[in-house]
């Protein structure tokens, strides 16, 4: 027992340092206001709680949520049938399959958002090829809107949508879909009654990874956006940096820790039951 904790104890002391330690200041400053010059001062206030409600904000709170809700719906869609086949082919097909999964892993997110810039702008390689082919006669505005924003997010986070929903599917019990199939069930009933039951779990955590992660990304926002529209995480940016209202941002920080707070509780509470009904 003592050897566990041990062994326990640097990862607990990482996690106190740059992981509670971080959270307790943002909480902090939160509740604190600052001057004219940008400056905190220790006077306790919950103005920017208050703030956060104004319907400038509250629209950009509402926009992040609709669109990494709409990015976790397209990542689940296209990666279970994904992660079915996959799961469904040979251990050493299976094994290149999750190599190339995992090679963007290898590379930096900004240079693929880059790439996906020069295909997607408009004297890229996609609107060159439709002008050349006469498909179309004037270039496509593919880029700095709201469908060059969900590109960029469901690109990035697809592969964190698969792995999940790939370790639920391969540790389903292919004697059930068998027996069902026995029985007469057809292969829409299979689905329905027991492979996706039976894979909710890795459903529920890649839906939560790619939710939590889509509503924080910034990056990808600002540069396929052109800076036009803001999320969340564009306007915590905006604040700690630009307007220089760290009181603000940890604020609006702090409310989306406490959103992602409550679909973790939500997973856990999805993971007991799994566990109790079976």
């Amino acid at each position: 027992m003592k050897k566990g904790l041990l062994l326990f104890l640097p990862a607990a002391i990482w996690l106190f340092l740059f992981l509670i330690v971080p959270l307790i200041l943002i909480f902090i400053y939160s509740f604190l206001s600052r001057d004219m010059y940008g400056s905190i001062t220790y006077q306790f206030t919950l103005s920017n709680y208050e703030r956060f409600f104004e319907w400038a904000y509250l629209r950009i709170f509402l926009r992040t949520i609709l669109y990494s809700f709409l990015v976790t719906i397209t990542c689940l869609l296209l990666a279970y049938p994904f992660a079915w086949q996959m799961s469904c082919t040979p251990k050493r097909i299976r094994s290149i399959l999750l190599v190339l999964l995992m090679i963007p892993f290898w590379t930096n997110s900004l240079v693929r958002t880059f790439a996906w810039m020069t295909l997607l702008r408009t004297e890229g390689i996609i609107n060159s090829f439709l002008i050349s082919t006469g498909i179309i006669e004037s270039p496509f505005p593919m880029l700095f809107n709201e469908g060059a924003i969900m590109i960029g997010l469901f690109y990035v986070l697809f592969p964190f949508m698969v792995l999940p929903l790939y370790v639920s599917m391969d540790k389903l019990d292919a004697n059930l879909l068998e027996a069902a199939a026995d029985l007469g069930a057809g292969s829409f009933h299979r689905l329905i009654h027991i492979t996706i039951p039976l894979t909710m779990p890795g459903i529920v955590s890649g839906s939560l990874i790619v939710f939590i992660s889509s509503s924080g990304m910034f990056a990808i926002t600002d540069l396929m956006g052109g800076a036009k529209i803001m999320f969340l995480g564009n306007l915590i940016l905006n604040q700690f940096l630009s307007a220089r209202n760290w009181p603000f941002g940890s604020a609006v920080s702090t409310i989306l820790v406490f959103i992602s707070l409550i679909f973790i509780i939500f997973y856990l509470y999805i993971s007991r039951k799994e566990r109790e009904d079976s």
